[in-house]
């Protein structure tokens, strides 16, 4: 009789796990997402949702066995956002248990100098939401990288001035060759201070300065008020999806510091990340991000060592 109880507890126990687990696996894997990444990922009223991070994402959930839940939100450009922690707020407050496309930096992973934080708009906010609700935050634990992000020189298509020949036909093999052509950078960005302190200043005189958010920079070297720029390279991939007869060419140069994007999530769950990462490893090596990176029209480079990339403007100021 002892026995028989003895398996029946048993049994009651291990149906209750399998129960646990089932309604885990049935629990989406909610992931938040920037409204206005492409090609990483756009999400627009009345569009399919798209971009590389989204099929991604449900590459992710299939190998995990779970259903995909995209919460979208908005980063601004503005002197108080930061990416850090809208991230950590986010996640702290249970709106995803992942966020992509996340810079792997040292500075970006650091513990929280704050103990709260706002959390950025997002799909489905509240009015308490908007006006502010701080929250709690926890530590941040990157996944593995699975996507390389290096600044680039693009080109545009006139002469300039002081030039002898065409921008798009010079060879660019590093920030010297921008020599003698117009200049485009937006302000406070990494590209300006790689350009404003190449060779102590030697481009100063070069550049034009614009407002990130305000002023069009593409647009302006696409239709010839500059030459040249140094910028994301996704941006480049973007701009030319949304202007296929751009006369805007990449240079194919790459400045040496560029950063690793990868999955974020609260140092509360190391299961999940173990899970993604085993994920990313598999479909990296079976070809699968990059073919998902060139169908969502990205220019895919591995990712690169250091994995999580250092003290960033001391490098730059260091070169």
């Amino acid at each position: 009789m002892k026995i028989r109880l003895a398996i029946s507890a048993a049994a009651i126990v291990l149906s209750g796990a399998a129960i646990t687990a089932a309604c885990a696996a049935d629990e989406p894997l909610k992931i938040c997402l920037d409204e206005a990444l492409p090609p990483l990922s756009m999400h627009q009223r009345g569009k399919p949702d798209s971009g590389f991070d989204v099929a991604l994402a449900q590459a992710i959930a299939d190998r995990l066995g779970r259903p995909l839940s995209i919460q979208w939100f908005e980063s601004k450009l503005d002197e108080d956002s930061s990416p850090a922690l809208e991230a950590n707020a986010l996640l702290s407050d249970g709106r995803c248990s992942l966020v992509g496309s996340y810079a792997l930096t040292k500075d970006s992973l650091v513990v929280p100098g704050v103990k709260t934080a706002k959390l950025p708009d997002f799909d489905g906010a509240t009015i308490a939401d908007r006006r502010g609700r701080r929250v709690p935050l926890g530590i941040l634990t990157p996944s593995q990288p699975y996507l390389y992000s290096p600044l680039t020189i693009a080109l545009g298509a006139k002469a300039s001035e002081k030039a002898s020949e065409k921008a798009r036909d010079r060879h660019m093999a590093g920030i010297g060759d921008l020599a003698g052509l117009r200049i485009g950078i937006e302000s406070g960005t990494l590209a300006d201070a790689v350009l404003m302190t190449f060779d102590n200043g030697r481009l100063i005189d070069n550049i034009t300065h614009l407002v990130p958010g305000r002023d069009d920079l593409l647009g302006a070297l696409d239709r010839g008020d500059l030459d040249a720029t140094l910028l994301d390279l996704r941006r480049l991939d973007a701009y030319r999806a949304a202007h296929p007869d751009s006369k805007i060419t990449g240079s194919g140069y790459y400045y040496p510091i560029g950063v690793n994007r990868g999955y974020v999530g609260l140092a509360s769950d190391p299961a999940l990340l173990a899970g993604v990462n085993k994920a990313l490893t598999d479909l990296q090596g079976s070809g699968t991000i990059a073919v998902l990176a060139r169908t969502a029209g990205l220019t895919y480079l591995p990712p690169r060592e250091p994995a999580i990339l250092g003290e960033v403007w001391l490098k730059v100021l260091g070169k």
